[in-house]
């Protein structure tokens, strides 16, 4: 499985140990540009707003934010891929 698919895995499961996971999976993206760095703070400023709103059980929310880290994640990977 590669990075951006468990990055999907976690976004589907959202716990409170995912974060530190999706912070090391990260992590090999680092110094590709400032549009990168840009792209992976806010996927994880989104994600771990996901984490906490599953975790207290606002679940009216959990939709909307889950298509928004899904979208976050989608704009990190073709960042990626465009500074590869």
């Amino acid at each position: 499985m590669d990075c951006f698919q468990r990055l999907e895995a976690l976004i589907d499961s959202a716990g409170a140990g995912d974060v530190e996971e999706a912070n090391a999976l990260l992590r090999r993206f680092k110094g590709k540009s400032q549009a990168v760095a840009t792209a992976m703070d806010e996927f994880m400023l989104d994600f771990v707003t996901l984490v906490f709103v599953v975790e207290t059980g606002e679940e009216g929310f959990e939709k909307p934010l889950r298509k928004l880290v899904r979208t976050r994640l989608a704009i990190l990977k073709h960042l990626v891929a465009v500074k590869a």
